[in-house]
C-alpha cells in the first residue's frame, strides 16, 4: 500500500504539488489524470524517491520512501524520458538494473526482447521514442518489483502497441502482487487499464474514486419522450448532463439504475434505453459537479 501524507514540492515559488493526500491500495491498477503542470510527474517523482518532498511524507508498505534503499528497492519508476547510458545497449541495461534488483528476471528480459523485437546488443541511442518506451516497460516488469510507476507510458507507441503492453500489464497482475500507478493527460489511454482514478488539477487533487463507484451511480438514458415531457425529467431525476436533439433526448442521471428505470418505465415515453457510460462521460459529469469544466482540462 502506498500512503501519501500531505505531501507539497515547490519549485522556485511555484508550488508543483500542493498538500496532497492519497491512499493507493496493493494490487490494483491506479490512473493518475491531469494535463500537463498537474503535478503528475512531480508526484510520482517523489512516490519513487528521486525527489525530496517539501512538507509530508509518503511510505509503500509502511517505509518511509525518501532516503530508503529498502522502500526504493520496492518500486520501478518508468519516466516520460528514461534514463539510459550514452553509447549503453539493451544487454548492459540489464546488467546495470541487475545490481539494484536482486530479483531481476535475465531470462525473461531476454525472452520479451526478442518478442518485441528490440536487438539487446544495439545501441539504445539508435532507438526511436515508442522502442525506448518498450524498454523501460521491459525492464521495470522483469525487476519483479511489487510497485511499478509509469509517466506517459503509453504515449509514443501505436496503438497496436498500446494494446500490447496493457495485455502484458494486465498478465502480470493475475500472475504476482503487483500495483501500478499509471500518470497521463489522456482519459481514454486508461479507461481499460484502471481500477482506481484519481484526477490532479494545479498540484491537488480534485478526485479520487473507485472506477466501479463511478460507473455504478451514473448512467445514461436515451429516450423520446411524448411531447410536452421533456421538462417533467429534470423534476423527477437527479441529472448532472441534459442533451436534446430534435425529439430525441439524451441524459446522465446520477442514482440506483433500478430505481431509474423503474421511474421511466412509469413516464409517458415513446421508447427509452439505457446505453453504456464512457470515462470520459462520468468524469465530465463528476467535475461539473465540483465546479470545473473536465473538458478544458484533460480532453
Amino acid at each position: 500500500m502506498i500512503e501519501i501524507n500531505k505531501v507539497s514540492k515547490i519549485f522556485d515559488k511555484i508550488e508543483a504539488v500542493k498538500e496532497i493526500s492519497l491512499s493507493i491500495q496493493s494490487q490494483n491498477v491506479f490512473g493518475m489524470l491531469g494535463t500537463n503542470g498537474a503535478g503528475k510527474s512531480t508526484l510520482l517523482r517523489m512516490m519513487a524517491g528521486v525527489l525530496k518532498p517539501d512538507e509530508g511524507e509518503i511510505f509503500i508498505d509502511g517505509l518511509p520512501v525518501w532516503d530508503n534503499p529498502r522502500a526504493k528497492g520496492l518500486c520501478f519508476y518508468i519516466s516520460d524520458e528514461q534514463f539510459f547510458y550514452p553509447n549503453a545497449s539493451a544487454a548492459d541495461m540489464e546488467r546495470f538494473y541487475s545490481r539494484y534488483y536482486p530479483g531481476f528476471d535475465r531470462r525473461r528480459y531476454i525472452e520479451l526482447l526478442e518478442r518485441f523485437g528490440l536487438l539487446k546488443e544495439r545501441k539504445i541511442q539508435t532507438y526511436s521514442k515508442g522502442m525506448k518506451k518498450q524498454l523501460s516497460i521491459l525492464l521495470g516488469l522483469c525487476t519483479n518489483v511489487p510497485y511499478i510507476f509509469c509517466d506517459e507510458t503509453f504515449d509514443g507507441l501505436d496503438p497496436v502497441m498500446r494494446q500490447g503492453i496493457k495485455a502484458i500489464f494486465t498478465k502480470e497482475i493475475k500472475a504476482r502482487p503487483l500495483t501500478l500507478v499509471v500518470a497521463s493527460h489522456n482519459l481514454r489511454e486508461l479507461e481499460d487499464i484502471c481500477d482506481h482514478i484519481g484526477l490532479l488539477h494545479k498540484g491537488g487533487v480534485l478526485l479520487s474514486r473507485e472506477l466501479e463507484d463511478l460507473k455504478c451511480n451514473l448512467h445514461k438514458i436515451q429516450c423520446v419522450p411524448a411531447e410536452g415531457m421533456e421538462n417533467s425529467f429534470h423534476e423527477i431525476f437527479d441529472i448532472t448532463n441534459f442533451e436534446q436533439h430534435g425529439r430525441l433526448v439524451l441524459m446522465t442521471i446520477r442514482g440506483e439504475k433500478e430505481e431509474i428505470l423503474r421511474k421511466m418505465e412509469s413516464m409517458n415515453t415513446v421508447y427509452y434505453e439505457a446505453l453504456p457510460l464512457s470515462l470520459e462521460e462520468i468524469f465530465i459529469s463528476e467535475t461539473e459537479v465540483a465546479g470545473y469544466d473536465i473538458k478544458t482540462l484533460i480532453l
